[in-house]
C-alpha cells in the first residue's frame, strides 16, 4: 500500500523571499558577473536580498534566473552548482521548523504542507512505497527557456537539504528525467549517488524508506512548535488576499445557519456567483498564484479551530460543517494544516 502527499498549490507562481534571488547573485558574483546585471529588469536592489520580510513575486524570481542562464551559458551544470548553494539556513525560519522536526518523514510532510515557504518551480509529489520513496517532479508549467536549470536546481537542492536534515550524505535510489540527456549525468551521480536516466516519461527521484523514520540530530519538540507557528503566521501574511481570490475566499466563508456554519460552495457555485465560467475562474486564480483548493483549505482551517475551540460540536459535526463527507478525511486534511489532530488541538487550546 502507498500514501500520496502533495502541497497544497501545483503551481509556482507564488509570492516568495529573496532568499533564493540572494543565492544566484552571489553564485554570479563569484563568476564575475555585477549583481546590477543578476538583478536588471527586476526592480530590485542588493540591500533588498538582505531583507527577512522582504517579498517578491515568483516573476522576478525567474526574471534573474533567465539573467543567470543568459549571462553563464558555457558554465557546465550551471542548475546543478546553483543547487548545490541551497542549505536549511537558506530558508529561514521554515528551514529551521524542518530540522527541529522529530524524523525526516515528518519534515518532507512539513516541507509541503509550507511548500509556499520555499522557492521551488518544480511541483514534487511524494509517494511513499513499501520498499521505495517516490518524488514525482512535475515541471510542465516552468516555462521552456529555463526548465532543464530549474528542476536540476530544484532536486539538487532537495537532495542536499535532505542531506543537511539528516547529517548525512543521502543516495537516491534512482534518478530520472524527462528530457533528453546531457553531458552531466557523471556530475549529477557523483551527487545523487546513483546514475540518472534521461528521456523517461517522467521526472522521479527515489530514497530508501528507511530513511524516513530516521531521527534528526536536532530535532527538539518545543522549538519545532514554536517553528511551526511561525510558518503558518508567514504564510497568514504572505498569502493576505486581493482581487479575485479575495471575491472567491470571501464566498467560501460561512453563511447564516443555526449553528452560524454551512458547508462551502463548490467551485462551480462560486463562478456562477461570479458570473464567470468554471475554466475562466481556475484560470485567474492560477494567475494570481494560488487555486480553489488552496482557498478552499485556508477557509477550513480558519473555520475548523474556530470551531474546535469556541463551540461544544464534535469532530463528525465539524467535519459535517466543513462538507466533508465524514470525519477520516477532515481528520488527514487538520493534520495536513496543523501537524496535530483536531482532538489533539482541542485539548491544547482549552
Amino acid at each position: 500500500m502507498s500514501t500520496v502527499e502533495e502541497p497544497d498549490v501545483r503551481t509556482w507562481n507564488f509570492p516568495r523571499g529573496t532568499a533564493s534571488v540572494a543565492v544566484m547573485t552571489e553564485f554570479a558574483a563569484e563568476h564575475g558577473i555585477a549583481a546590477e546585471r543578476m538583478l536588471a529588469g527586476t526592480g530590485l536592489t542588493e540591500r533588498q536580498l538582505t531583507d527577512a520580510e522582504a517579498q517578491i513575486p515568483a516573476e522576478t524570481e525567474l526574471a534573474v534566473v533567465r539573467n543567470l542562464v543568459r549571462a553563464l551559458p558555457d558554465l557546465p551544470a550551471l542548475g546543478v552548482e546553483v543547487g548545490r548553494r541551497y542549505r536549511i539556513s537558506t530558508f529561514g525560519i521554515f528551514g529551521y521548523a524542518c530540522v527541529t522536526s522529530p524524523t525526516l518523514r515528518e519534515a518532507i510532510s512539513l516541507a509541503l504542507r509550507y511548500y509556499r515557504l520555499g522557492f521551488a518551480f518544480c511541483t514534487p509529489i511524494v509517494e511513499s512505497r513499501p520498499r521505495e520513496v517516490v518524488t514525482w517532479i512535475h515541471h510542465d508549467t516552468v516555462p521552456d527557456d529555463v526548465q532543464r536549470f530549474l528542476v536540476e536546481r530544484d532536486i539538487v537542492a532537495m537532495h542536499r537539504v535532505m542531506s543537511d536534515l539528516l547529517g548525512a550524505r543521502v543516495d537516491f535510489t534512482r534518478a530520472e528525467f524527462g528530457y533528453p540527456a546531457t553531458d552531466i549525468g557523471q556530475h549529477l551521480e557523483s551527487l545523487l549517488g546513483v546514475r540518472p536516466q534521461f528521456d523517461r516519461p517522467h521526472t522521479v527521484f527515489g530514497i530508501d524508506p528507511d530513511l524516513l523514520a530516521r531521527p534528526l540530530p536536532q530535532a527538539n519538540q518545543p522549538t519545532w512548535a514554536v517553528c511551526v507557528a511561525q510558518c503558518r503566521d508567514l504564510l497568514h501574511r504572505r498569502s493576505a488576499r486581493t482581487g479575485i481570490a479575495a471575491e472567491v475566499r470571501d464566498r467560501l466563508l460561512p453563511g447564516s445557519g443555526a449553528t452560524g456554519f454551512t458547508a462551502p460552495p463548490a467551485l462551480d457555485a462560486v463562478a456562477r456567483n461570479l458570473n464567470v465560467s468554471t475554466r475562466t475562474l481556475r484560470r485567474h486564480l492560477e494567475a494570481a498564484g494560488t487555486s480553489y483548493r488552496a482557498l478552499l483549505d485556508e477557509v477550513r482551517h480558519t473555520l475548523a479551530e474556530e470551531m474546535l475551540t469556541a463551540t461544544p460540536l464534535s469532530v463528525d459535526d465539524i467535519a459535517i460543517r466543513l462538507g466533508y463527507a465524514e470525519a477520516t478525511p477532515f481528520i488527514h486534511a487538520f493534520k495536513r494544516w496543523t501537524g496535530t489532530t483536531p482532538a489533539a488541538y482541542r485539548r491544547a487550546h482549552r
